[in-house]
């Protein structure tokens, strides 16, 4: 790593401009802008660094700029370089899937219509991006009949010119057949605005004519047909995504929400026009190497207008949080518009209610994609190297085991033990603890218990063959597989307690740590201070998820099992109800609700129990609510 004092420039102008820092390969690696050039990158050779502006500094090997007259012209040489170099340690939203579009070519002699992934080009107008595929599959069809201009690619286009026979869309009528002559060019012009033109602004035309189809089609008793148009007119709507009947008819404007977790971001887009809505698209981005304080929400809008045309930038741009360069990037949006743009925050109103639909929407589009970052080999594979290397363990944690206990005050105490091999869940070989409180209960003697209990198991299951039990038609117990690291929930006490289980029996060859949540601290046996892991390492994300889990499983657990407590408790009080007249009633009734329901007759018809105990169940239960028993948590109010 280069010693950042070695390239400090000299002499750096006090104006505005856009700097870029190299590494040893000369690969752009981060561009930023200031209005004082010497200021900020004066503050880069400084001591005190946050940590990836750190790492950013020591990597590279030298850094330029370019001075701008304006904030404004900063702005936009720093997003074209960003675009052009992509660095390393910018942050680039990128497009969480690649959305279909709709495009068409209006610059050739006979514009053609089709459907494309591909980043835009010029000479091309672009309707969508579509979120529903199949919609839009569907609709290009009904769209074919009702504007029927050529589809067809530019060779097939200039075959049928030569051969002066039309292809098969001319003959069922999804295309005018401009190549044989059937429709003259202005024609056929004409026909491409009038498509043009429905896209930008609606199935308002369109739908009344089809709705008119359909009726004759019914009314003459071609039922068939009837039923394909009406699947058109489904396909059409679905794929102008509307939503007139919820939002204003003169609102248009674009709506821009962002969500952060640790080390990942989500930003959504809801693209409105006339008050309907006709697309929403998120874009996703790692913040790993991304340097600190950095605008998010400026990369953002880069990541989403960067491509557009100004037909496609709205006059108003309703988001989340406003960019630190606010009057810079509306400088720049109103220069690709053509016109003014404004950023805004609201306040109240149907916009303010749309926007909070907008931010759930990201906070969803970020769980899909930590969803399937938690299905990735490759980056489970990398989390698990950084628990090995940040724990300083012998081997990597293949499988890891977490405990946690769950109670209130002391009562119905249990733990739950959560298996994970590989950095993905194992939910066959999860375990449930019932905690033994006859000597007293606190957390740590808890987990010294649980931990007890499961390493004895392990230790048994050591001293079995597996080969003879394979002979045998068998299966060892899944205590069998030793984990290579026990997490618990909790701080230095928690392991203490845990590490004194393992000494007890003499268990010397697994790791062990604890993530205590207050600040997400990993602690080890035997340390006075807590390993403080990078909020952005995917081993401590994974950390987090094993926890996570294992908290969940113990308060199901424990939900169920105190339920049960506090109901068979109401049976519990009645004179002369033993266990096994308990039990024999909640199998016939099925619980103390069904029991209440009960006549004294048909208690009374329970082996064991008489009319007498009968009588008084029935008017035990009829001066206990069961309705003030919550089922769910198993407390009486």
């Amino acid at each position: 790593m280069a010693d950042p004092l070695s390239y400090r420039p000299a002499i750096i102008p006090e104006e505005p401009g856009v700097y870029r820092f190299y590494n040893e390969a000369d690969k752009v690696i981060y561009v930023g802008k200031a209005l004082n050039l010497k200021n900020r990158l004066s503050s880069y050779f400084q001591s005190g660094l946050m940590m990836r502006t750190h790492r950013m500094v020591h990597e590279a090997v030298r850094v330029d700029w370019t001075i701008v007259a304006t904030e404004a012209e900063a702005l936009q040489l720093e997003y074209s370089w960003i675009k052009q170099y992509a660095p390393t340690y910018n942050i680039q939203f990128r497009d969480d899937k690649s959305y279909p579009y709709l495009a068409i070519s209006e610059g050739e002699e006979f514009p053609r219509v089709f459907i494309t992934r591909k980043s835009k080009r010029p000479g091309l107008t672009y309707f969508g991006p579509y979120i529903n595929t199949w919609a839009l599959r569907s609709t290009f069809d009904v769209i074919l009949k009702i504007f029927p201009i050529r589809s067809c690619t530019t060779g097939n286009f200039e075959r049928a010119r030569k051969s002066k026979r039309q292809c098969l869309l001319g003959d069922i009528g999804k295309c005018a057949a401009p190549c044989v002559g059937w429709i003259s060019q202005p024609d056929h012009k004409e026909l491409s605005s009038r498509l043009a033109s429905f896209m930008s602004h609606g199935n308002g035309k369109i739908l009344p004519i089809l709705q008119e189809e359909m009726t004759r089609a019914s009314d003459s008793e071609e039922y068939e047909r009837a039923l394909k148009i009406r699947d058109q007119i489904a396909a059409l709507e679905k794929a102008q995504e509307s939503a007139e009947s919820a939002l204003s008819s003169n609102l248009t404007a674009d709506f821009i929400a962002l969500h952060q977790e640790g080390a990942h971001a989500a930003g959504t887009l809801f693209t409105v026009r006339e008050g309907g809505i006709k697309g929403s698209r998120s874009w996703i981005v790692d913040q790993e190497r991304a340097l600190e304080g950095d605008d998010q929400i400026g990369a953002l809008l880069f990541s989403i207008y960067s491509q557009s045309v100004a037909q496609e930038i709205p006059a108003e741009i309703v988001i989340s949080d406003l960019p630190a360069d606010q009057s810079a990037i509306e400088a720049w949006l109103s220069g690709v518009r053509g016109a003014s743009v404004t950023l805004k925050i609201p306040q109240r109103g149907e916009k303010a209610e749309l926007l909070e639909t907008v931010k759930r929407n990201a906070q969803y589009a970020l769980i899909q994609y930590l969803s399937k970052r938690a299905t990735d080999a490759a980056v489970s594979g990398k989390a698990l190297t950084e628990i090995e290397e940040l724990l300083d363990l012998p081997r990597t944690p293949l499988r890891i085991e977490c405990f946690d206990i769950s109670n209130i005050s002391g009562t119905s105490v249990v733990a739950s033990m959560v298996v994970f091999e590989d950095g993905l869940a194992k939910k066959s070989e999860y375990r449930r603890f019932i905690i033994d409180t006859t000597e007293g209960f606190d957390d740590t003697r808890a987990i010294h218990q649980v931990i007890s209990r499961r390493l004895k198991r392990l230790i048994n299951d050591r001293d079995v063959d597996a080969s003879e039990v394979a002979q045998l038609g068998g299966r060892l117990s899944k205590f069998s597989y030793p984990p290579q690291l026990i997490v618990v929930d909790g701080g230095a006490p928690q392991v203490s307690a845990a590490a004194r289980a393992m000494a007890e029996l003499g268990v010397t060859d697994i790791a062990l740590c604890g993530l205590a949540k207050r600040l997400e601290e990993v602690w080890i046996p035997n340390s006075k201070d807590p390993l403080i892991l990078p909020r952005t390492s995917e081993g401590m994300y994974l950390l987090q998820r094993i926890r996570d889990e294992a908290h969940r499983f113990a308060i199901t657990f424990h939900r169920s099992r105190r339920s049960k407590v506090m109901l068979e408790s109401l049976l519990d009080e009645i004179p002369g109800l033993g266990a096994s007249r308990r039990t024999a009633l909640l199998e016939k009734f099925g619980s103390v609700a069904g029991i209440r329901k009960a006549s004294a007759q048909e208690i009374s018809q329970i082996p064991g129990i008489g009319e007498k105990i009968a009588a008084a169940i029935s008017e035990h239960l009829s001066h206990v609510g069961v309705g003030s028993v919550n089922t769910s948590t198993g407390e009486i109010s």
